[in-house]
């Protein structure tokens, strides 16, 4: 992986993937050079600098598409809202929840992608799915159908700390639309908009969000309920098959970074094993779960593993990993895969050197590896006619 910053390996995960997501080297750099010196303090100190410097190149970026879109120029506009957007998106997801600025920074990045996507013209709407006497956030990306028929779609699914907006830079559901399928990216609880701006928490039976987006997708004409995939990455790689066990309606599912076993990892984590995905880690997984403390912590996910469960699913099964992921060790993707004995298409794609895609989801080589798993959820729902 592309090291921006050489001791820092959770600050060069933002640079690589906002590089892998439209991000421009040049603007990036400007946006990374002030903060060398920090990053070498470790992860947790001068990420408020590090957003003050990120935010900077988005401010001159900002000016100059409100310039644009004054003289006319709605697609130079469109494309640098949609890079401002981005660059604060990364900047902001590596805060720490305790700090006052991030639910502020967190609206600016949803709103500067809704002007891109306004000015652009995409297919995207912003949707609310009813859960619970509340709503689930997510972005609807709708697909011209390529016979006629109604469009498979696909139920994308967040990690730890990603965001329904880190899903459609991706390119991912853009993929996915080429070949004729639309996608649901939601903010599930405990990322995102849901836990930011609607304070509500992860859980472990993750079929308890998808169920209800299930049902929205069964009201929508355009969309064909029989052919309903889901997706996760990062922690995904629990919640995904998790909700393909006990969520029948679901048709196929894809592990994009297998996370067979998160609890024993945590334990690890404790330890100091393995690399983080953000700073500020035991202070933002406690405001994923809603407790204060590492014990409670520890209670509340101790049965966020795959032992048992896996064995559930009866649809076609992707698993994707990395061969050096440093977050989440490949022996997972290998137990998901074992124990994946009643899936009637089950599949283990492991990304070495030199073809890349090595990294944790592998983000290293992210379109790539997108859209590898693209053409196996077009070809799996093909497979279904």
């Amino acid at each position: 992986m592309f090291m921006y910053f050489p001791t820092n390996y959770v600050w060069s995960l933002s640079v690589v993937a906002t590089l892998n997501n439209g991000g421009l080297i040049d603007e990036v750099d400007r946006a990374c050079r002030p903060v060398l010196e920090a990053s070498q303090n470790g992860d947790d100190a001068g990420t408020e600098e590090l957003y003050a410097a990120w935010k900077a190149v988005a401010d001159r970026l900002i000016a100059s598409a409100e310039d644009d879109e004054k003289r006319g120029r709605l697609i130079g506009a469109g494309d640098k809202f949609y890079r401002s957007s981005l660059y604060v998106s990364q900047a902001e997801r590596l805060q720490s929840p305790k700090w006052a600025g991030r639910n502020a920074a967190y609206q600016q990045s949803i709103d500067l992608l809704l002007k891109h996507v306004e000015l652009s013209g995409t297919p995207l709407t912003k949707i609310d799915i009813p859960y619970e006497g509340t709503h689930l956030p997510a972005y609807y990306y709708r697909a011209e159908s390529l016979d006629g028929k109604p469009t498979p779609v696909v139920v994308q699914l967040n990690g730890l700390d990603s965001t329904k907006e880190m899903m459609y830079y991706s390119g991912f559901p853009q993929m996915l639309a080429r070949r004729g399928i639309s996608t649901i990216m939601v903010d599930h609880g405990g990322t995102g908009e849901a836990l930011r701006l609607r304070n509500i928490k992860a859980r472990v039976d993750t079929e308890a969000f998808v169920s209800p987006i299930i049902d929205w997708i069964e009201n929508q004409p355009e969309l064909a309920a029989d052919k309903i995939g889901v997706v996760g990455w990062s922690l995904g790689g629990y919640y995904a098959p998790r909700t393909a066990a006990f969520e029948k309606r679901v048709k196929l599912a894809v592990a994009w970074g297998a996370n067979h076993n998160w609890a024993e990892v945590q334990q690890g984590r404790r330890n100091r094993e393995g690399e983080n995905p953000v700073p500020h880690y035991w202070d933002h997984v406690f405001w994923v779960w809603g407790v204060d403390n590492i014990d409670d912590f520890m209670e509340v996910t101790k049965d966020m593993h795959l032992n048992g469960v896996v064995e559930q699913i009866s649809v076609p099964f992707l698993i994707t990993h990395g061969a050096n992921d440093r977050q989440i060790n490949v022996k997972y993707a290998q137990q998901s895969y074992d124990a994946a004995i009643n899936s009637p298409k089950r599949e283990l794609r492991i990304f070495d050197e030199p073809e890349g895609g090595t990294e944790h989801i592998s983000i290293d080589h992210m379109p790539y590896v997108a859209g590898y798993i693209a053409d196996w959820v077009a070809e799996t729902f093909a497979e279904m006619n």
